[in-house]
């Protein structure tokens, strides 16, 4: 672990199980909110996983077979596992900007402007929660998921990338209820990217990251789970 800004930065290189990276997960945005530790960007991989937020509906999953677990975060069905870069965020917005929806757009600047150093051209797209780009057929397609949960104005949950994982493995949900869109990786598009590498230049934009939540504006919006 090391310190970036005030902020703990760990990087896990062996599968953490996602059950055991919520619970420490849950138990650390507690301790912040209570002024008891350090925030913490904590960049991981998990063993093959499915993951439900809380507006995900039954229908969504289509073959469980991997194991399922209620995420208590934003959002809708998501995959996790080997290839995918996960980033969770446990940041204390009570000393940044009180913005939930500002917090969201910081961070998915950070992951386009992250493959972006990887010659990627990603985006948001108006409707639909994620990070998009062009797959190899050139249709759009997902390559970074988003989904947080808010308490006590300190941030849990965050991102994911697909480096290079099994694609297939999506096909066990409608990944966040999207179904006209597939989904990508750095891979499938000829780019190879380590997770040491994809750390290194997430890493170098994070203070870029952190500088967008500074108190300025806040909308003070109060919302618990987003997207």
């Amino acid at each position: 672990m090391r310190m970036l800004e005030r902020v703990e930065i760990r990087q896990d290189h062996q599968p953490v199980p996602y059950r055991e990276a919520l619970a420490e997960m849950t138990t650390r945005n507690a301790a912040i909110a209570d002024g008891a530790a350090a925030e913490r960007i904590w960049l991981l991989e998990h063993p093959p996983v499915y993951t439900a937020g809380t507006s995900a509906a039954a229908g969504e999953l289509l073959d469980p077979r991997f194991e399922v677990v209620e995420a208590g975060r934003g959002g809708r069905y998501t995959y996790h596992g080997p290839g995918q870069r996960v980033g969770y965020l446990m940041l204390d917005l009570r000393t940044r900007a009180r913005d939930v929806r500002g917090f969201v757009h910081a961070v998915e600047g950070w992951v386009i402007d992250t493959l972006a150093d990887f010659d990627v051209d990603s985006w948001r797209a108006a409707g639909r929660v994620g990070i998009w780009t062009r797959g190899p057929d050139g249709g759009e397609a997902k390559i970074g998921a988003i989904g947080v949960r808010i308490r006590r104005w300190v941030t849990m949950h965050g991102f994911s990338v697909n480096l290079a994982p099994d694609l297939t493995h999506f096909g066990g949900i409608v990944p966040c209820g999207i179904e006209d869109f597939g989904v990508t990786s750095l891979a499938a598009l000829g780019i190879s990217a380590a997770p040491e590498v994809w750390d290194s230049a997430l890493l170098a934009r994070a203070e870029t990251f952190l500088a967008q939540l500074a108190p300025g504006n806040p909308s003070g919006t109060a919302a618990e789970d987003l997207p």
